[in-house]
């Protein structure tokens, strides 16, 4: 006895079977998260260290070229990228395929710590993360309150961002603009010199003055009770009453006797608009393994709550970008799609079949079949992304051949006046061979996909496990479920014209004659026309390999689509400070708001950047927009491309010197997809090579945004000590440097 004759005989096991399937899908449906794209990582590994006060030459020969040479030995390692930074350095360690990135990274890190005596005493402990999609921000807000400038910071920093950073799945939040307060002494230098006090003399005394010292244990027999010195500044007055320097006895000289004592707002390194708008900006980042819808939704939902606690001061969360937007909507119109699919596919088996019982059956059959692949997906801890809806939208065509060649075959045997059970068992077993050998091809060309080792095969391995779980799950419900079915409901069909739908379907089948015979005819001229058959089907593959080599049709690894949203960064001479790069941009951000397809603007003045690639360093001479136009309906379908290149180019007139780049934002990040590396022993020679070889690739029609990965250093101004008066006066390098630094930070 066979599967098939056991579902028609004995049906409670299948009914059982199938009734499981369906459950798990459910449940697994219902627990599926939604991202946009498989989760994969990438096989990089960044090692970030800090060197503050550093310039590039310096962080290149003091850091980055020690810890090159650490990790050159490296295993798995297949090349090193440097970037040595004003404070910075950066070394990108691409890894080949398959390499162990956690081993890795313990391997690095104990490399690293290896040569840290050799290292310079002043920089941070040098950090390392992987790198992938995961590493960008998920949300952009703009936040603003009816508050002071200072105390609304405060708030934030104390009070809304601890909340935020609480939630499951935030990893990280970057601060933009804003005005944080910062108790400032200015240090009057005549007095200083009247005095003959340096400044490193007034540091350290606040710095010895403000503190919580724990002091030990008092003990009785009775009780134990901790001692704490309480130094801590609480008022401006304290600041100004700490004893500096005592150059007369009984003389002391106080803080306030050289310096004023304000409260002021620290220095600023970054400001953030929205429409014009000040705020306070913030990029929010996700954790590797957390679910960016589900992160969006709590962190919207704890805005609210910020928004309704402090509603008396006018706060307000404005959430300028989100990613899960894009994400959600691709996946609903995926979903919808399938759906779509379903029915339509029902309706054309309607057609083709003449039965509406038949058509039941088939949409019985095809949700059994996709639903098993949520089971799956669940058990295996996939998400809802575009690989495996897409996988779901592709099986259908599979799963409607297993029905439909399995119900034809019944039907037919139906027709000829055979029992349901016996057309069932007998059109089924006739096809039999021929549905497995339909369904086992599909599966040994998606199969081979799960053990690719190479970067691709992480984005579709989700795909193939749908197809195949799906395709599989096909066979089991055309050799069960859907003789069954047929056994059950199947009916002899002899249409005859009783009424419009009938007469309908009769007028269709007739169609149906005419195209079969059309068809025919033209095959019958085929076969008796081989040779120029053949040489029209050669001329048509060589035609296309042809376009192919021509570049007509274009490679990618996936299409970023039109999201209608890009970036423009602002790039201004390396001598441009925050405040003219703001004014600048502030022009330049109210041309760009002003036009009629642009519906908001985001700005980043001298913050970090939020693309592909960003260190996670601001620079007070960039600026960063992202312009989101309006709907498609509004704008008439224009493509954002070309509105990006009408816009540079109007910029370019209007407000030039400056350098523009700019990027669509589409459904994955995407970085330059073509890089070139030149490398020598002379810097000079390779920057101005790099140039010349910059300046051809401009001319080269469809090249954009070409950049050079190395800058120009920024202008400095250089302090010769004279070691001679030095050495008389009873100073070393040291000392006159902290000085230095004193003043100027």
């Amino acid at each position: 006895m066979n599967i098939t004759e056991i579902s028609i005989k004995r049906p409670s096991l299948i009914i059982v079977l199938f009734s499981v399937f369906t459950l798990l899908g459910i449940i697994g449906y219902k627990n599926l998260s939604y991202e946009l794209m498989p989760d994969f990582n990438q096989p990089v590994v960044v090692i970030k260290t800090v060197y503050p006060g550093a310039e590039p030459n310096e962080v290149e020969t003091s850091v980055s070229r020690k810890i090159e040479d650490a990790l050159s030995n490296l295993e798995g390692v297949d090349y090193l990228v440097t970037k040595s930074l004003p404070n910075a350095s950066i070394i990108i360690a691409n890894l080949k395929y398959g390499t162990d990135l956690d081993k890795t990274m313990q391997d690095a890190q104990r490399y690293i710590d290896n040569i840290r005596k050799d290292l310079p005493q002043d920089i941070l402990s040098p950090v390392m993360s992987k790198v992938s999609p995961n590493d960008l921000p998920i949300m952009s807000i703009s936040a603003t309150s009816n508050l002071s400038a200072t105390e609304f910071y405060q708030k934030m920093k104390d009070d809304y961002l601890p909340q935020i950073q609480q939630i499951k799945g935030v990893a990280e939040i970057t601060v933009l603009g804003g005005e944080e307060r910062e108790i400032q002494v200015k240090i009057n230098q005549d007095k200083l010199k009247l005095y003959k006090i340096s400044m490193v003399q007034v540091v350290e005394a606040i710095n010895r003055s403000g503190l919580d010292l724990p002091a030990g244990k008092v003990q009785t027999e009775k009780e134990s009770n901790s001692v704490r010195l309480t130094g801590k500044f609480t008022s401006l007055e304290d600041i100004k009453n700490v004893q500096v320097a005592m150059p007369v006895l009984g003389s002391p000289v106080y803080v306030k006797d050289i310096a004023d004592v304000i409260d002021g707002v620290k220095e600023t390194t970054s400001i953030s608009r929205y429409n014009g708008k000040n705020g306070i900006g913030l990029l929010l980042k996700k954790q590797g393994d957390a679910n960016a819808v589900d992160v969006s939704k709590l962190v919207r939902s704890s805005f609210k709550a910020i928004e309704q606690q402090n509603s008396q001061a006018g706060v307000k969360f404005i959430i300028a970008d989100d990613s899960t937007d894009n994400t959600i909507a691709a996946v609903n119109s995926v979903v919808f799609d399938l759906i779509l699919a379903v029915i339509l596919v029902s309706l054309v088996m309607l057609l083709f079949l003449r039965s509406f019982r038949n058509s039941l059956i088939v949409i019985v059959a095809i949700p059994t079949s996709l639903v098993t692949a949520f089971a799956v997906m669940w058990l295996l801890g996939y998400t809802l992304n575009l690989m495996t809806l897409l996988a779901m939208s592709l099986i259908i065509g599979i799963l409607v051949d297993d029905a439909v060649v399995v119900l034809e075959n019944i039907q037919k045997h139906l027709d000829k006046g055979k029992d349901k059970r016996t057309a069932a068992m007998d059109g089924r077993m006739e096809i039999g061979f021929a549905a497995l050998s339909i369904t086992m091809v599909d599966v040994v060309v998606f199969l081979p996909i799960l053990f690719l080792q190479v970067f691709v095969a992480d984005m579709l391995k989700q795909f193939s496990v749908v197809v195949v779980t799906s395709t599989l799950t096909s066979l089991l419900v055309g050799f069960t479920l859907t003789p069954w079915l047929a056994s059950r409901i199947g009916k002899k069909e002899d249409l005859q014209p009783t009424n419009i739908f009938n007469r309908f379907l009769l007028w269709f089948e007739h169609q149906l004659e005419n195209f079969t015979n059309w068809y025919g005819r033209q095959l019958e001229w085929v076969l008796s026309h081989k040779l120029i058959f053949t040489g029209i089907v050669l001329l048509l593959f060589v035609m296309t390999l042809g376009i192919m080599k021509q570049g007509i049709i274009g490679k990618e690894l996936i299409s970023t689509g039109d999201q209608g949203k890009f970036r423009m960064a602002l790039e201004f001479d390396k001598s441009t400070s925050i405040q003219q790069n703001n004014l600048i941009a502030q022009k330049i951000e109210t041309y760009i708001i002003q036009q009629p397809e642009v519906a908001t603007v985001f700005s980043n003045i001298g913050g970090p950047s939020t693309g592909i690639g960003s260190l996670g360093v601001g620079f007070a001479n960039k600026t960063e927009f992202t312009i989101q136009l309006k709907s498609k309906k509004e704008l008439d379908n224009l493509p954002t491309e070309t509105f990006m290149k009408n816009l540079r180019e109007e910029l370019k007139s209007k407000f030039p010197s400056i350098n523009y780049s700019m990027a669509a934002l589409g459904l994955i990040p995407r970085s330059a997809p073509i890089e070139i590396t030149l490398s020598g022993t002379n810097l000079d020679l390779v920057m101005q090579s790099g140039n010349n070889l910059k300046a051809i690739i401009e001319k080269i029609p469809g090249a954009d945004n070409v950049r050079l990965s190395v800058e120009a250093g920024s202008p400095e101004y250089k302090i010769i000590p004279d070691k001679d008066k030095m050495q008389r006066l009873g100073l070393t390098t040291a000392y006159v440097g902290l000085n230095i630094r004193t003043a100027f930070t």
